[in-house]
């Protein structure tokens, strides 16, 4: 469940707390104050795709926290599998920290994770049903996804897809040896012509990084001998003058000599003492290294035209010495291929066949499953869609045999009839805004026991329904939340009234600047906020306070 959400620098939210309940809570305010930047939080929060533009003019960065409790085992065993630390009471915090720059900062508990790994993990937390989900109904391509769930094909729709996807890889394979004997010829003298030329070039992983350091030498070679001559002068001295040794060495002797009378310098004359071994030693280094330098000029020139081999062969096989032996191999394989061709070809029909009757067998084995799936489907979404105020509903899932495709053999779309004596017909085509809504909560609330996901979130559900079927609405919700969290944002009053745990998100303007506020209503807020939901404007007045505490009362929240 989710107990606190804590929003910082995000749009016009400088700040702010949302503290919220087990069971109903609601978000509402006017258009503007800010409802839908909270789900945009969420979102953030839970590993979603975001932008740096959430963060609030002149703020360095954002940053949101979510406090969890009584995680799930699912929630459990992503923690386990990432190796992060789990909590002794079963809490969970949730942070992303988004800089004006783009770049983001994930924790879970503490540690520092990814942004796939934040999502992963958001996915089994929070369930978010928005306007965009009611889209996924205009979309018959996406129908059998709900089949599925509430079948529980997952992992037979998973082996199907594997197997549907190796059919096709063989099937390509084929294709591509099935050429004519010309074209066949054609493309082994090209791949003969890139062998060739890839294994005479004998390349080596990390050549050219190497010689491109060596030719950085030698491009430098006489600056650098200068560099050491002059080094180890300066250390050893020369003819002319002493060197930083001497006079070290010099210094150490005078302080030894002096320490015989005042025994505080010793300790200085020992240090100064070991630095001039210190030298020593690396003057042997200096000249060791001086010494072993093998510097020929034209060495530079060979470097040079190995190099722009390398480069050459770089733009048509790959940008680095790794890629170039990958495509070479590559290379080998189909040219091996090509020449054993005939055996291939008869050995992939082979192969095809099975692979074919394996994925038809897969595909028919979750065609039944559907079949099955969608009559109780249909029917639990009429029971609930006549509750939800469409009494006269026909609901039903048309499931056509296809050719066989990578979700198998079927092709499923809902229809829908409102009226008696209609034929039904796509969702698409005749379902009105508010019809979309009740549907999508029908199917939510029907496929709710497939997860174990706490927390359900539901941004405008309400959209296109007034009257009596937002009250259906209302009651729909409060049900869905008992064992569980809902959290919604609403403009109704009757859904508003329903709520545990009510909060208004209200804006301000102070010093030429937005600022969005929350707030947790006390029972005469929920009141005042109840009328002005019914009215749509702010001075309220007595008939509509007494509307709204009528509301309440047969809420039960009063």
């Amino acid at each position: 469940m989710l107990e606190s959400l804590k929003i910082e620098n995000i749009a016009i939210v400088e700040s702010a707390l949302l503290e919220l309940s087990d069971g109903f809570n609601v978000l509402t305010g006017e258009t503007g104050a800010g409802k839908s930047i909270i789900i945009d939080s969420i979102n953030a929060v839970l590993g979603e795709r975001t932008s740096r533009e959430l963060v609030r003019t002149g703020a360095s960065n954002a940053k949101v926290t979510a406090l969890f409790s009584r995680i799930n085992d699912s929630v459990k065993a992503k923690l386990s599998e990432f190796e992060l630390d789990q909590t002794d009471d079963d809490t969970l915090l949730l942070q992303r920290l988004i800089s004006v720059e783009g770049k983001n900062s994930c924790r879970i508990n503490g540690c520092p994770v990814t942004v796939s790994m934040l999502k992963s993990i958001g996915s089994e937390l929070i369930n978010i049903h928005g306007q965009h989900d009611n889209q996924s109904l205009l979309s018959p391509e996406t129908h059998y996804l709900f089949i599925d769930r509430l079948a529980g094909n997952s992992q037979l729709l998973n082996e199907y897809k594997a197997n549907y996807a190796n059919l096709n890889s063989l099937k390509k394979e084929l294709s591509l040896l099935e050429m004519d004997e010309s074209e066949k010829s054609r493309r082994l003298d090209i791949l003969n012509y890139q062998i060739n030329e890839l294994e005479a070039a004998n390349l080596r992983i990390g050549e050219r990084e190497e010689l491109s350091q060596q030719r950085l030498f030698y491009q430098n070679a006489e600056k650098v001998m200068q560099a050491l001559e002059s080094a180890y002068v300066s250390l050893n001295g020369n003819e002319q003058e002493a060197g930083a040794l001497h006079l070290i060495e010099n210094a150490a002797d005078n302080l030894e000599s002096a320490g015989e009378y005042l025994a505080e310098i010793n300790t200085t004359a020992q240090g100064i003492r070991s630095v001039s071994y210190d030298i020593d030693e690396y003057l042997q280094e200096l000249k060791n290294v001086f010494f072993s330098i093998d510097y020929d000029p034209k060495e530079l020139g060979v470097i040079e035209e190995r190099l722009d081999i390398l480069y050459r062969l770089s733009r048509k096989y790959g940008e680095n010495e790794e890629e170039m032996l990958v495509f070479l191999e590559n290379a080998k394989n189909e040219a091996q291929k090509i020449a054993f061709s005939d055996e291939r070809i008869s050995v992939l029909k082979v192969e095809i066949k099975k692979a074919h009757q394996k994925a038809l067998c897969l595909a028919e084995k979750l065609s039944r499953s559907r079949r099955e799936a969608g009559k109780k489907f249909a029917q639990d979404v009429k029971e609930e869609l006549r509750f939800l105020d469409m009494p006269s509903v026909t609901f039903e899932v048309l499931q056509k045999r296809t050719e066989l495709g990578a979700t198998g053999v079927d092709y499923i779309e809902f229809l829908i009839s409102a009226n008696i004596g209609e034929e039904p017909k796509p969702i698409a085509k005749i379902a009105s805004g508010g019809e979309l809504s009740r549907i999508m909560l029908a199917i939510k609330n029907v496929l709710s026991d497939k997860d174990n996901i706490q927390t359900l979130i539901f941004d405008e559900i309400d959209a296109g329904v007034s009257g009596r079927a937002a009250q259906k609405i209302a009651l729909k919700l409060k049900s869905v939340s008992k064992g569980r969290q809902v959290i919604c944002v609403t403009h109704l009053a009757q859904i508003a009234a329903q709520a545990e745990n009510h909060i208004r998100i209200s804006k301000t303007v102070s010093n030429e600047k937005t600022y969005t506020q929350v707030e947790t209503l006390d029972l005469e807020g929920r009141k005042n906020e109840l009328a002005r939901i019914i009215s749509g404007l702010d001075n309220v007045s007595e008939l509509q306070l007494g509307t709204a505490d009528e509301l309440l009362r047969v809420a039960g929240n009063i």
